[in-house]
């Protein structure tokens, strides 16, 4: 608040100084002034401005300096988590048992005021807005209902994607919503199929802060997507920055929104968030063990790889205090300097040695790739995602992979020189 007050005064020291410099520009001398041309007036005039406009420029400078000093030598005030409120967007359209999400987002809410939950509903499936509506009069949630549920018209070898453009017309219009009408200033989204963990408001309200504050992240995700049980360590504190865009239950700020919402696409709306367009090198915060589940084995997806992946996930059960714990280290600079000494210190072996057990006494290992192929096959052997979305592989930072791998941590990992994400590995 002290740099914010210092900052105030000085540009309103600005301001008045520019005020005073014209009224005396326009009426000093009117005597003088009078004596001579509108023309020789106005070329005398000019040449004052000019003048004062130099003199501005090189104050504005020092302006800039000072404050730039300020920040620096300022020491950050803590960031009080009562002030802010994060509402839940929760997106159904025709699942009766949107009332198991619901369930669980009143059970767990600490606060209804600081966390208020708003469904927005396609589709027009009254038994579905039958079951919310009992929310809204028990709960006091709000209830908001998608004007178009139209079908879009589409060309042939695009009809059965039509879900997925309903889905994101949905999505632009209730994200509006939220944004504009409710005039949030960030927002946690979930989907009607999701369960959610009993930590999952402390987790939300402990990393916005971090979101807020660090403008290299631009979303804190509750999802992980190699989270299944055998994957995973049981630490529940454990949090990364990820460069994959994870979703199923994640969160943005208003700003974000500002920027990407105007060109929302029509369709496939996450893996548009994955393309560097709109990630312009910007990380996610996500946790070691998932924050939420899925239930939903039908949807737009049509059940694709619920059974072979969905289902195995890991629900965090364990309650971590977040808000009481520094999460500095997921800032930028913290977390790069650490992340990136832990992963070169990493003893180095190929993925036969990994697999066969004859280093498990070992912390972690760390194994290279180099190609595409060379990711894709070690993923498999391993067990793990072996997909890419506009070049980057699921949960990496800056290339690397971590995972657990019978108990041992792994670190999947390119070569030391690693020149960025190839888009062309999708």
């Amino acid at each position: 608040m002290r740099r914010k007050h210092l900052v105030a005064i000085v540009v309103v020291i600005f301001l008045t100084w520019n005020f005073l410099m014209y009224y005396m520009l326009v009426s000093k001398n009117p005597g003088k002034l009078g004596s001579i041309s509108v023309e020789d007036q106005l070329k005398i005039l000019q040449g004052d401005i000019r003048h004062q406009l130099s003199h501005n420029s090189e104050l504005l400078q020092h302006l800039q300096e000072l404050d730039r000093k300020i920040h620096q030598t300022t020491t950050p005030v803590p960031y009080d988590a009562n002030r802010f409120i994060l509402p839940i967007l929760l997106i159904a359209c025709d699942r009766t048992t949107v009332s198991r999400s619901l369930d669980l987002l009143i059970k767990y809410r600490p606060n209804k005021n600081k966390f208020p939950i708003i469904v927005s509903q396609d589709c027009g499936h009254k038994p579905t807005a039958d079951v919310i509506q009992r929310y809204v009069m028990e709960h006091d949630i709000k209830h908001i209902k998608h004007p178009n549920i139209s079908d879009i018209h589409l060309p042939w070898p695009q009809k059965k994607f039509q879900g997925y453009y309903k889905l994101s017309r949905h999505y632009r219009w209730a994200l509006n919503q939220v944004f504009h009408t409710f005039n949030h200033s960030a927002v946690v989204i979930v989907e009607d199929d999701l369960d959610i963990s009993p930590d999952f408001y402390e987790y939300f309200s402990a990393t916005f802060p971090i979101l807020h504050q660090d403008p290299s992240l631009w979303c804190v995700s509750a999802w992980n997507d190699n989270g299944k049980l055998d994957m995973v360590s049981d630490d529940a504190e454990l949090l990364y920055r990820s460069d994959f865009f994870p979703g199923l239950g994640w969160m943005m700020e208003k700003s974000t929104w500002l920027e990407i919402g105007p060109k929302w696409p029509d369709a496939f709306w996450d893996d548009w968030m994955r393309h560097p367009d709109q990630r312009r090198g910007r990380a996610c915060i996500r946790p070691e063990i998932c924050r939420t589940s899925t239930f939903g084995k039908k949807g737009v997806s049509k059940g694709l790889f619920y059974e072979k992946h969905l289902k195995f996930i890991k629900l965090n059960s364990k309650f971590v205090p977040f808000t009481q714990k520094d999460l500095s280290y997921l800032l930028k600079d913290k977390y790069d300097t650490y992340f990136t000494k832990l992963v070169k210190d990493t003893p180095e072996v190929t993925v036969a040695e990994a697999m066969s057990g004859h280093r498990s006494n070992m912390k972690a290992l760390k194994i290279l790739y180099s190609t595409k192929d060379e990711y894709k096959s070690t993923a498999k052997k391993l067990g793990i995602m072996d997909d890419f979305k506009a070049g980057v592989p699921r949960v990496a930072y800056n290339g690397v992979v971590s995972f657990m791998y019978r108990g041992q941590r792994i670190y999947l990992s390119p070569p030391p020189g690693w020149k960025g994400y190839n888009i062309k590995w999708s």
